[in-house]
């Protein structure tokens, strides 16, 4: 696959970084000499100093025999751009573009992005997905990650282990047998920053964040077996009104009448702005680091702090004096890597990675066969693949167990219908059903041909 990657930044980073890894052919324009000289001495990619919405400057990077234009740049003009001449002169197959400022998403102009005007295959904004990727980990107090599958019949859940785990230092084969109506599969443990593929004998220890496969239906109680039975948070306060703030809190008040939300903004004119968008939620001009800001938000009694604003440091120090007064959850965004370490030993419950999210949005339009969808875990470990089976599959007609699964590769749970299959060795995967993978990131391009319709087929 050959593949033009607009925008040298940390998104644009991150995808050609997972691209190259799978022997692409990767091409990365930005204006930024430094930033290209970055990632061309960091990955094995070609790398390409203009402006990435020049015609000349996309033929010199193969746009003529190209298969996909990625625009990250941090301008959404020059991503609309970008995607337009690599349509109109070069017709790449498919587009991508981040675009950013929410007056171009508003429904309203929802024709703008059609094929007759400005064709872009797909619109990816990462303020929308960050504020989605947030309320999803309200909704499930304990999770620091959440992730839909199948229409929300399935959900991906992280959860962190501490010392009062209840599964803690016990054979994951014996968790069928403690809990019999416990329908999951632990698809992954990271370990002192190593990603661990479990087997029947490994075990659940303090420290550890595990991956499972749940069917939705059974979210609390399998919340419960490790230890967290806390209710939805019901009041709610925000740090930062920019986009992903402003986002966040509409869609609260839009799906959770219930909650009380407070949102906290530095910026006067902003705060102005924000107050005049939303209905219910009370917005305190100020700043959320200040302690008689804190006190007016009530932060004692509230249930979760969400610190979305643009700084790193104002979140992290914002979630951290939160908890000190009261606070009971701390769901903060970092964008810098270099805090990754940090933060865990700090207290704060829920880091979220814009970067990261953004990556696992852009993933599933570049993986082939029939493949629904595609999530990236803890930053290279490995991806949550949902894809259709095929009569051709190998995987289809057999036992599990004797489906000769590329290494590194588990099934986390099969969809037939309005039925949830949880695998067992003896389950046999039919045509048609949508499977739950996760599978490493070496092993992603073994999981993509199980899934893609063989020649002899036809």
């Amino acid at each position: 696959m050959k593949v033009i990657i607009c925008g040298a930044g940390q998104v644009g980073f991150n995808i050609a970084r997972y691209l190259a890894s799978e022997n692409a052919d990767i091409t990365v324009i930005d204006r930024s000499q430094e930033l290209i000289q970055r990632i061309t001495d960091t990955l094995d990619v070609q790398g390409l100093v203009g402006f990435a919405s020049h015609p000349d400057v996309l033929e010199r990077a193969g746009a003529a025999d190209a298969d996909m234009v990625v625009a990250v740049t941090y301008a959404d003009e020059v991503n609309m751009v970008a995607c337009q001449i690599c349509h109109s002169i070069f017709e790449v197959p498919t587009k991508i573009a981040r675009v950013r400022h929410q007056s171009y998403l508003d429904p309203q102009w929802s024709d703008l992005f059609s094929r007759e005007h400005m064709p872009i295959d797909h619109i990816i904004s990462p303020e929308i997905e960050v504020a989605r990727a947030i309320g999803r980990r309200l909704q499930v107090p304990g999770a620091f990650d959440v992730i839909p599958l199948s229409s929300g019949k399935v959900s991906l859940i992280g959860v962190h282990c501490t010392e009062s785990t209840p599964i803690l230092n016990t054979p994951l084969r014996q968790l069928t047998g403690m809990f019999p109506d416990l329908h999951i599969v632990i698809v992954g443990i990271q370990r002192e920053g190593r990603g661990i593929v479990p087997t029947a004998d490994d075990q659940l220890l303090e420290g550890d964040d595990v991956y499972f496969v749940a069917e939705t239906s059974h979210l609390m109680r399998a919340m419960a077996a490790f230890g967290h039975e806390e209710r939805e948070a019901r009041r709610v306060i925000i740090v930062g009104g920019g986009n992903i703030g402003l986002n966040l809190a509409r869609q609260v008040e839009q799906h959770n009448p219930h909650v009380a939300l407070k949102l906290v903004e530095v910026d006067k004119a902003r705060a102005e702005q924000v107050a005049q968008t939303l209905d219910r939620t009370v917005v305190i001009h100020g700043s959320a680091l200040d302690t008689e800001i804190l006190e007016e938000t009530n932060v004692k009694t509230a249930e979760a702090i969400v610190a979305v604003s643009n700084d790193d440091e104002v979140n992290i120090l914002a979630s951290l004096l939160a908890k000190r007064y009261g606070c009971r959850r701390a769901v903060t965004l970092v964008n810098k890597t270099s805090y990754g370490g940090l933060i865990g030993s700090l207290g704060i419950d829920t880091v979220v990675s814009p970067r990261a999210i953004t990556v696992s949005t852009i993933l599933q339009y570049v993986r082939r066969g029939r493949i629904r969808s595609v999530h990236s875990l803890s930053e290279g470990f490995g991806e949550l693949i949902e894809a259709e089976a095929l009569e051709t599959s190998s995987l289809v007609g057999v036992p599990i167990k004797d489906a000769r699964l590329p290494e590194g590769v588990l099934i986390g749970a099969i969809v037939r219908g309005k039925r949830i299959v949880i695998p067992r060795g003896e389950t046999v995967v039919r045509a048609g059903d949508r499977v739950i993978i996760f599978s490493t990131t070496s092993s992603v391009k073994k999981v993509e041909r199980l899934f893609s319709v063989k020649l002899e087929f036809f």
